[in-house]
């Protein structure tokens, strides 16, 4: 019975190296910089705040055409997301998921300010009906 536990054990060693031993070095501290530069050169930030804290632009946003329609993924900076479907009925976006119920402001002639559960966002959006400066 050893025999097979320790198998099982050298089997599982040999599978956790096989990515390290892929790897023929670390990146520098500086490749590494390089790469996140690259990874959020395109992102686009919004305002964002948790709870009672001022709005900050530390949110990024990505989008995907979901089966329902445009899905705005809204990412934290420590990790957390939320995820809201854009609607064509006037409501703006509604919640992608989840139990909570977006409740939406409108911000100005050109955005809005979400707020799900404790977390808040501005958002840019065309306002029907606004004026369109000339």
């Amino acid at each position: 019975m050893s025999t097979r536990i320790s198998k099982q054990l050298q089997a599982v060693a040999a599978l956790l190296s096989l990515p390290l031993a892929a790897c023929d070095r670390a990146p520098s501290s500086e490749q590494v910089a390089a790469q996140q530069r690259n990874d959020t050169a395109g992102d686009t930030r919004i305002g964002c705040a948790r709870g009672g804290a001022a709005l900050a632009e530390t949110c990024t946003i990505e989008q995907a055409q979901g089966r329902d329609g445009l899905i705005l993924t809204v990412r934290h900076p420590d990790g957390g997301f939320r995820r809201l479907l854009v609607t064509q009925d006037g409501r703006g976006v509604i919640a992608a998921d989840g139990a909570e119920v977006a409740k939406v402001t409108i911000v100005g002639t050109d955005g809005i300010d979400v707020a799900l559960g404790g977390d808040r966002y501005r958002l840019p959006a065309t306002i029907k009906g606004a004026a369109n400066p000339s």
